[in-house]
């Protein structure tokens, strides 16, 4: 199965892909150690809550959040994926971006 990374991780990569930037870029936007970007994305360690808004903002990004009542949609979906075979998973995923890699192309080019 795919390793899942935390959601500060999740959060912290998805946004230095996005503004195109090596872990070496964003280190030097945000002032710390490429070490650091590293350790959080592979979650070797968590920033705080104050540290990863420092570093969203670095590659150009505001994180935003609100209250909401809890959905218990992730638990469901979490025990789902446990009872799945091994392997399938990673098929689905493949599917997935695949998908949308297709689908986000014909946008690009009609643009």
């Amino acid at each position: 199965m795919t390793e899942r990374r935390s959601p500060a991780a999740g959060i912290l990569l998805e946004a230095r892909q996005r503004a195109g930037l090596s872990q070496a870029a964003l280190a030097e936007q945000a002032g710390v150690p490429q070490s650091m970007i590293s350790a959080y994305e592979c979650d070797r360690r968590q920033p705080t809550l104050a540290t990863l808004l420092r570093l969203l903002k670095a590659a150009g990004f505001d994180l935003r959040m609100h209250l909401a009542p809890y959905d218990d949609h992730d638990d469901i979906l979490a025990e789902w994926e446990a009872t799945r075979p091994e392997g399938e998973y990673d098929a689905w995923l493949r599917h997935v971006r695949a998908g949308v890699g297709a689908v986000l192309g014909r946008v690009v080019a009609h643009e």
